[in-house]
C-alpha cells in the first residue's frame, strides 16, 4: 500500500516538480567562482524581458519510470497573454485520461507579472491531484513586503493569511519566466546561485549549479540542440530523493527555452520532454541544423 502510495505521488508531483526545476540562477551579477555563489545576489529585483513574447506557448509530455519502464503519463502547457502593462502567464498540467482511472491529476497555475520588472503581482494555483484538492490566490505586495495568501481545500473553504517577507520573491511560475532572461556568459561550470520562491506558505531558498554546455544534445521527438546545462538543489523529502541530482537543458540561443529534464523521485523517476513550441520571440537558433530524426527518436 505504501508503495502504491509512493507511486502515486510521483504522478501526482509532475506538474510541480516541472516548474521546480526550471529555477535558473538570478540574472545580472558575476559569479564568484571561488565560493560558488553570487556576492551581490539580491541588490537587483527589476528584469527587462528579452526572451519572451505575446502567444508563446510550450507544450511538455510527462514521463514517469518505475521498474525501468518509462510510461507517458501526461502533458503540461505554458501560455504567456500580454494584458497591457502585464503578462498573464499559465501553466496547465494533466495526467492522460488512460490514466485518470489510476490517479487522475488537473493542475492549473496562472501568474500576473509587471511587464516592467516580471515581478508577480497576483498567482493562482488549483490542484486537483487524485482525491486532493487544493486552491491558493496569493497577492504580492512588493513595496510593503507582504504576501497575502487565500488558501484552503477549495476555494469557497479558503482562508486568508498574510505572510511578512523579504522584498523580490517570486511564486512557483514566474520564476521561470524572469530567469529566462538571465544572461550566462559570465558563469562558469561548477558556479552555485541561490534563488528563493514562495510556495505553501513558505519561502524556499534553493541553489542552482551551472553544469556547462552541451552542444549536440538529442531531445526525443524534436532533434538536437546547442543546451545549458543545469543542476538544481531539491527539496528533500516525500517526493526527491537527495543521491543523484535533477538534470536541465535549455535551449543555448535568445529563447532559452527549457526542453528537457530528468530527475529520480522517492520511487522511479520523472522525465519532461518539449513536445511542441510556437509564438516564439527568436527564432529557435538552438537548433542543430540538418538533424534528421529516425523513428528511434520519436515517441
Amino acid at each position: 500500500m505504501k508503495r502504491k502510495s509512493l507511486i502515486k505521488n510521483g504522478f501526482a508531483s509532475l506538474s510541480l516538480i516541472f516548474l521546480m526545476a526550471f529555477t535558473f540562477p538570478v540574472p545580472g551579477r558575476l559569479v564568484d567562482s571561488a565560493s560558488g555563489q553570487n556576492p551581490l545576489l539580491g541588490e537587483q529585483c527589476d528584469m527587462n524581458n528579452n526572451v519572451f513574447a505575446d502567444g508563446e506557448e510550450l507544450t511538455y509530455k510527462l514521463y514517469y519510470n518505475w521498474n525501468f519502464v518509462w510510461l507517458s503519463a501526461g502533458e503540461i502547457t505554458f501560455r504567456v497573454k500580454d494584458m497591457g502593462n502585464k503578462y498573464y502567464i499559465s501553466a496547465i498540467g494533466q495526467t492522460y485520461k488512460s490514466y485518470d482511472w489510476f490517479f487522475k491529476v488537473r493542475d492549473k497555475y496562472e501568474v500576473w507579472v509587471d511587464k516592467e520588472t516580471l515581478l508577480p503581482e497576483l498567482s493562482v494555483r488549483e490542484v486537483q491531484e487524485g482525491g486532493y484538492s487544493m486552491y491558493d490566490k496569493m497577492t504580492f505586495d512588493h513595496k510593503r513586503g507582504t504576501i497575502a495568501s487565500l488558501r484552503g481545500k477549495t476555494k469557497d473553504q479558503a482562508q486568508l493569511t498574510e505572510y511578512e517577507v523579504e522584498s523580490c520573491l517570486h511564486d512557483i511560475l514566474s520564476i521561470l519566466y524572469y530567469i529566462r532572461n538571465v544572461e550566462f556568459d559570465a558563469m562558469k561550470p561548477g558556479d552555485n546561485v541561490p534563488i528563493k520562491i514562495f510556495i505553501d506558505k513558505k519561502k524556499w531558498p534553493l541553489r542552482v549549479k551551472y553544469q556547462g554546455k552541451d552542444s549536440h544534445k538529442r531531445i526525443k521527438g524534436v532533434g538536437k540542440f546547442k543546451t545549458l546545462k543545469f543542476s538544481p538543489e531539491v527539496i528533500k523529502g516525500y517526493v526527491f530523493k537527495t543521491d543523484d541530482p535533477m538534470t536541465i537543458w535549455a535551449s543555448d540561443d535568445k529563447n532559452r527555452i527549457p526542453l528537457m529534464i530528468e530527475s529520480p523521485v522517492r520511487v522511479g523517476s520523472v522525465k519532461a520532454v518539449i513536445k511542441n513550441y510556437k509564438g516564439l520571440k527568436h527564432a529557435l537558433a538552438a537548433k542543430v541544423a540538418n538533424d534528421v530524426e529516425t523513428d528511434n527518436d520519436k515517441d
